[in-house]
């Protein structure tokens, strides 16, 4: 998913959902109305444009490659796809479903569609699925679920998925004295940070040349940290920041995923987790959150100034096209559980509910949650395609590149995989954690002052 912005998705969710909220407000009217029960619609009498949007520049090409495939197969229906960057996307998604002007489909999120489902804006899909013989157990396991609401309907079919890893700078490794094979099996654990925060120590420098465990290390003055932030503090759910850690732990977000009522920033698990983060900061082997919110972490990487960096598979192409930087990827570290973790978070294409033209947009999504979409996009190599066949010809296409993703695929292999949370409230959730685990992460408040936040977070959910 190169040139996505998923990790923006916390900060920003609440802002556009306000938006939307507001403006059907002022407008006066009702939310579209979905199909009561999943009306059957005969995608075969689909004629027309169907209007698909989509924020990853670097998808586009292969997306357009599936349309005209679509488009030879159904000559009557045309796809005209429009890419925007990722604010101007959710603004333009919110926006258009109060004046009427949103694409018949689009690339959904996560923290976006249980709002979405509640304001009646999307079509759900199951009995025209069924009608058309179209399955939704062909995908990589988990990612078909995500996207069933509490209503048991079904508002999208998988696209795409991705995983958390290391990405490192080559020669910053070797030129600390290390080797690639001494990142493969470090350990973390939030009380001292394990072998883990050794490694960061070491490959942390500042401006005289002494590194982060040596004598006379002026943390004031840091030439290198030995781990980036991925831009701030994470919020509530950290995919990129601290999830991988807090994942292997005993903790989980919320009492049950999808759908659960309760989250648990009140757990000890969770809250030492990001109590460590902060020691990070405070030792100067990362940056501060003031320092990089705002900031592109990949670009600070390929200036050569962070060793290491957390981040989502969707960055691959990226972080591997910086000129003068040899970079690897490692996986994340072994945590107390035993295991590595990672947050597994797919993305779906759904079809508006006030769509005029239902039968060519659903025929068009059964299209993009098809292996022959799907393997188009694996070829393209950047992304992981939902379909395992799509995921094959990915890494294939990566390998082909002289890149080895094989430390983002191990958490779907060996099963140490975790739910993006997925509840009611997201952005209100959002409201409340983000400033709460930013003012831990700059110091201004204690790691226990989490757990009057999560007592906001799910009072939400009482009545």
């Amino acid at each position: 998913m190169s040139g996505f912005t998923r990790k923006k998705a916390a900060a920003a969710v609440a802002a556009f959902a306000a938006v939307a909220l507001s403006l059907t407000a002022c407008s006066g009217e009702a939310a579209p109305s979905a199909p009561a029960g999943g009306e059957v619609i005969d995608t075969s009498t689909a004629t027309g444009e169907v209007n698909y949007w989509l924020w990853d520049n670097n998808q586009k090409p292969a997306y357009q490659q599936c349309a005209d495939a679509f488009h030879t197969a159904n000559p009557n229906v045309t796809v005209k796809i429009t890419q925007y960057a990722w604010d101007d996307y959710w603004s333009g998604v919110t926006n258009g479903f109060v004046a009427g002007t949103a694409p018949d489909v689009f690339t959904n999120h996560l923290s976006k569609y249980p709002e979405f489902v509640t304001q009646g804006q999307l079509v759900p899909l199951d009995d025209t699925l069924a009608k058309d013989g179209v399955k939704t157990d062909i995908y990589q396991k988990g990612l078909a679920d995500l996207w069933v609401g509490q209503d048991g309907k079904r508002y999208g079919l998988p696209k795409d998925f991705d995983t958390v890893a290391v990405f490192y700078n080559k020669k910053l490794l070797s030129g600390a004295g290390m080797s690639e094979a001494d990142l493969a099996n470090l350990t973390w654990n939030p009380t001292d940070g394990g072998t883990y925060e050794k490694m960061i120590a070491h490959l942390t420098v500042d401006a005289s040349g002494k590194r982060g465990d040596e004598a006379g290390f002026d943390k004031t003055k840091v030439k290198v940290y030995g781990l980036g932030l991925d831009g701030g503090s994470g919020g509530g759910n950290g995919q990129t920041q601290w999830s991988m850690y807090s994942g292997t732990t005993s903790w989980t977000f919320t009492d049950k995923n999808p759908w659960g009522s309760k989250y648990n920033y009140d757990k000890p698990e969770f809250q030492s987790t990001i109590a460590w983060m902060r020691s990070m900061i405070e030792k100067g082997y990362a940056p501060s959150i003031e320092a990089v919110t705002g900031q592109s972490s990949a670009d600070i990487f390929g200036a050569g100034k962070y060793a290491m960096i957390t981040n989502g598979s969707w960055m691959i192409n990226q972080m591997f096209s910086y000129k003068g930087i040899e970079t690897g990827i490692a996986p994340t570290p072994t945590g107390p559980s035993g295991k590595r973790a990672s947050m597994y978070n797919g993305l779906a294409d759904s079809v508006w509910s006030g769509s005029k033209n239902k039968a060519a947009a659903i025929k068009w999504v059964e299209y993009l949650g098809s292996a022959a979409c799907q393997d188009i996009v694996g070829k393209a190599g950047a992304v992981f395609p939902a379909i395992s066949s799509g995921t094959d010809l990915a890494q294939a296409a990566f390998k082909a590149k002289g890149v080895d993703v094989t430390n983002f695929l191990v958490h779907v292999k060996d099963g140490t995989t975790f739910l993006f949370p997925i509840t009611d409230h997201a952005s209100q959730v959002t409201n409340i954690m983000q400033p709460a685990v930013d003012a831990v992460m700059t110091g201004k408040a204690p790691a226990d002052s989490l757990t009057a936040a999560n007592e906001q977070v799910n009072a939400l959910f009482v009545g």
